[in-house]
């Protein structure tokens, strides 16, 4: 059994699943590998998302440390920039790997289906 910040965890990959599961999460730290983006330039690139939905999965892996938010308020209109902390830079090689996986299964995985 694993806790972290209160919550209990029954294996080291429910951890892990806990963190960057879901279907948004891996697709924002996937983008943010690259370097910081704004909040508009994230939103741009995952097409489909909504408003809502990104600003709640944004806010929870800051809150799990693995994204921080940066906010420039010294002139207008303000500027939100989201980056991996160090932390979260740590998950570099596993979001390779999932992104790799993925290519694979996209061009061996061609499922046939019948139209009528």
């Amino acid at each position: 059994m694993y806790q972290i910040k209160g919550k209990e965890y029954p294996c080291c990959t429910s951890v892990t699943m806990g963190i960057i599961g879901g279907k948004w999460k891996t697709v924002i730290l996937f983008y943010l590998m690259d370097g910081t983006l704004r909040y508009n330039e994230l939103r741009k690139k995952m097409k489909g998302v909504t408003e809502r939905t990104l600003s709640l999965q944004l806010q929870q892996l800051q809150k799990d440390g693995v994204v921080n938010r940066k906010v420039y308020t010294s002139k207008p209109p303000l500027k939100v920039e989201y980056s991996l902390t160090e932390f979260g830079k740590t998950l570099i090689p596993l979001l390779n790997a999932i992104a790799d996986w993925g290519i694979i299964a996209a061009e061996n995985y061609n499922e046939i289906t019948a139209v009528n």
